[in-house]
C-alpha cells in the first residue's frame, strides 16, 4: 500500500523482480509520488495493481515520471500508459523505454532537474514539496542519510570519496531541501539539508552482505 507522508507527498516500496541484491539492503526498492505545479510526479515507480488502483485517488493535473536513473526505468511505461503524462531523465533512459513512450530531457511543471558530472544519476528537485530525489549515491540509513559505496570502503577508495565523490555533491547543499527522498532505505522528511550535509561529513556507507 502507499504511505501518505504529508503535503502532498507519498511513498511506497516493491520488491524489483530483476534484481536480486546480495543483502537485505536494497531488496524493497522506494517510489513516490508527489504534486507539483499543479500536477503529479511519479518517481521512479515500480507498480503492481493494487498500488496502481491507490494512485488513481492521488493523480491529479499532468503527469510527470521522472527516472533518476537510466536502470530505474521500471514501469515507467505502465505509468504513461495508465495515466498519460512524459518521461523525464537522462536521454538514456529513452534507449530503455518501449518505442513510442513520450520522453523528454527537460524538466516540466516547475522541477529542477540536475546533474552529476561523471555519473548519469539526475538528482530531482520538487519546489513545491522543498524536496531532493536522489537515485543510488545518497540512501537512507543510520537514521539519516549516507553515501551508499557499493563496494567495501578501502583506503583508496576512501580518499576517492573526499577527493571526489564529495566536491561533486557539496552543490545540492545549496538547495533548501527540508524533505530528501532516496530510492532505498527511509526517506528523510525534516531538516534534509542537514541530513545531507551530515551524509556528506560521514564515511562513505557500505552495506557488508550477511
Amino acid at each position: 500500500m502507499i504511505e501518505a507522508l504529508g503535503d502532498g507527498l507519498w511513498h511506497w516500496t516493491l520488491r524489483h523482480p530483476d534484481w536480486h541484491p546480495r543483502s537485505d539492503f536494497g531488496a524493497q526498492v522506494g517510489c513516490y509520488a508527489v504534486h507539483q505545479g499543479g500536477g503529479t510526479v511519479l518517481i521512479d515507480p515500480l507498480l503492481e495493481p493494487a498500488i496502481a488502483a491507490e494512485l488513481d485517488d492521488v493523480i491529479v493535473g499532468d503527469v510527470v515520471i521522472a527516472i533518476t536513473l537510466p536502470y530505474h526505468v521500471r514501469d515507467a511505461a505502465t505509468a504513461v500508459k495508465r495515466w498519460g503524462g512524459t518521461v523525464i531523465g537522462h536521454p538514456d533512459v529513452a534507449r530503455r523505454l518501449p518505442e513510442g513512450t513520450p520522453f523528454s530531457d527537460e524538466p516540466r511543471l516547475g522541477l529542477r532537474l540536475h546533474s552529476v558530472p561523471r555519473t548519469k544519476e539526475r538528482p530531482l528537485e520538487l519546489p513545491d514539496a522543498r524536496a531532493l530525489a536522489f537515485g543510488d549515491r545518497i540512501v537512507g540509513a543510520d537514521g539519516g542519510l549516507r553515501f551508499w559505496m557499493q563496494r567495501e570502503v578501502t583506503d583508496e577508495r576512501r580518499a576517492w570519496y573526499r577527493r571526489v565523490a564529495v566536491p561533486l555533491l557539496e552543490p545540492f547543499l545549496d538547495i533548501d531541501a527540508e524533505r530528501v527522498l532516496v530510492t532505498h532505505g527511509p526517506p528523510v522528511l525534516r531538516d534534509g539539508r542537514r541530513a545531507l550535509a551530515d551524509a556528506l561529513a560521514a564515511e562513505p556507507w557500505y552495506h557488508r552482505p550477511s
